[in-house]
């Protein structure tokens, strides 16, 4: 009765039009990741970063919008919904511009941890702020609007994106986005209703300041461990170091304070402890495969970037037709959803191990479109499960903990992926370029050698670029091991879900 006290003090069109400046808003951060893993290889170039350097603008943007996301709650109640979502798509917004006015590596990420931090509250408040304008029997169909328009924007921004990358620059990518923002903040600020009285809920700095310290260390280690050669390095040592005495003090923490940042305690209910490690693998999938095929089409398969943003908006069109099919699938078991979701991206992960420096648009487009569908399938149905058998009391810190592990597996994992891209590559390079001898007698054979010349220094320059090529190629099918690998342990994990009857 509350929201549709609520929302009979607004008129029809305030109603439309607090829901197309939500939409507006919730879209711009789905768009702006899935937009800058396209231009990844060009920004890469232009700030002579190396692969795992230019990842750092994916992966600590989504570890900032983990950290900040459990925060939502705190800042609602301290600042008011009104304030806090329009303050963060304007501050987006702002850290938008200027990562595309960027001039270096460090710019960039810093304005990207900006831009992660300052978007995280936008899509976890915009359910929120919708349910409390529509009445209750508009709620469906609201929110399938809703999941459509967050869903399609996505899709059609990486196309954009990779096309203004190509005739401009990367940074147009970042600047077609502020419009956008402007006017998500300007009619946000014109359309939401004002805030009521707020009541203060004390916020657990301990453990948010011991977290965050403890994922942000993990996450240099991450990135930074195989140019450093791990613990060789001192400075690896210090952060992990860091990482285990902060971690430390959130757990004592959190089992010790009565408003933990993280309630710990709701791991005792089976069907959400393993809800979480299946967000976690889901977030693992979900993000690797967009930041890991740009690079690879464009400076190893020759790809440009308009047909690179192709590829990512198809996986976006693929979730889209995803999360449609989970709403039919939901009558069914959910387990089995799952089961097929993964499965559908572990049988994507065997092909993309067949990829090689060939590969046609047509694979690429349809390989990616199935993973997307997939992305979307099992999205639900993980929900589902994980709250399936929680008291609703529980349900907004159950929430942020769901979020955040999402959040930190797609960072973590991402952060591994392009290490192994890196040791491998290195790896193969020094074994392949030991058979290029004056001492092996297969090039001295024509029909051994082809085209290929290594009597002169141009012609051994082109031999060590394919070797590269062809080394680093093996690195990226180590990743997509992984990925697969991955995605078979989740249908592994699904099998241990309670049924309805037996939860």
């Amino acid at each position: 009765m509350e929201a549709d006290d609520a929302a009979g003090t607004m008129s029809v069109a305030q109603r439309y039009l607090t829901l197309a400046t939500v939409v507006l808003g919730s879209s711009l951060y789905g768009t702006a990741l899935l937009t800058t893993s396209t231009i990844l290889p060009q920004m890469q170039g232009a700030l002579s970063a190396t692969q795992d350097e230019i990842a750092w603008a994916m992966t600590f943007n989504i570890l900032a919008t983990a950290v900040v996301t459990p925060m939502t709650g705190w800042l609602v109640s301290r600042f008011g919904t009104k304030r806090v979502v329009v303050w963060s798509i304007a501050c987006f917004t702002l850290a938008t511009l200027l990562c595309g006015m960027a001039q270096s590596l460090e710019m960039l990420v810093l304005w990207r941890i900006l831009q992660g931090g300052a978007g995280a509250p936008v899509v976890p408040l915009s359910q929120s702020i919708l349910f409390n304008t529509f009445p209750r029997r508009q709620h469906t169909m609201v929110m399938s609007i809703f999941g459509m328009a967050v869903a399609v924007a996505p899709a059609f921004g990486p196309v954009i994106g990779g096309y203004l990358a190509e005739m401009y620059s990367w940074r147009w990518s970042f600047y077609m986005l502020v419009p956008v923002g402007v006017c998500a903040t300007f009619g946000m600020a014109w359309t939401l209703q004002p805030d009521n009285e707020m009541t203060r809920v004390r916020f657990d700095w301990t453990g948010f300041v011991a977290l965050a310290t403890a994922l942000a260390a993990v996450q240099l280690v991450l990135a930074r461990g195989v140019r450093l050669d791990w613990f060789d390095s001192t400075e690896i040592v210090i952060e992990c170091l860091i990482a285990a005495i902060a971690f430390y003090i959130f757990l004592v923490h959190s089992f010790s304070t009565r408003e933990p940042f993280v309630n710990l305690k709701l791991l005792s209910d089976r069907n959400y402890a393993i809800g979480l490690v299946l967000v976690t693998i889901y977030g693992m999938l979900n993000f690797t495969p967009m930041v890991l095929l740009p690079p690879l089409l464009q400076q190893q398969a020759g790809y440009p970037d308009a047909l690179v943003g192709q590829v990512i908006g198809c996986r976006g069109l693929g979730m889209l037709v995803g999360f449609m099919m989970a709403g039919f699938m939901s009558r069914i078991d959910p387990r089995f959803s799952m089961a097929f979701g993964f499965g559908l991206q572990t049988l994507a992960g065997m092909w993309m191990l067949t990829f090689d420096l060939n590969v046609t648009m047509e694979i690429l487009v349809l390989n990616s479109a199935i993973q997307g569908f997939a992305v979307g399938v099992v999205w639900v149905p993980i929900t589902a499960v994980a709250f399936g058998t929680l008291d609703a009391k529980h349900y907004a810190e159950a929430s942020s903990i769901f979020h955040l592990l999402r959040n930190i597996g797609s960072s973590f994992f991402i952060s591994l992926s392009i290490a192994e891209i890196v040791r491998t590559s290195g790896a193969n390079y020094s074994r392949m370029t030991e058979m290029i001898t004056p001492y092996n007698r297969a090039l001295t054979m024509p029909g051994s050698t082809g085209a290929w010349s290594f009597d002169t220094v141009p012609g051994l320059a082109r031999v060590a670029k394919e070797i590269a090529r062809q080394a680093t190629m093996i690195g990226y099918l180590n990743a997509f091991t992984m990925y697969t690998v991955a995605s078979g342990l989740a249908v592994v994990v699904v099998l241990l879900v309670r049924g309805r009857k037996a939860a």
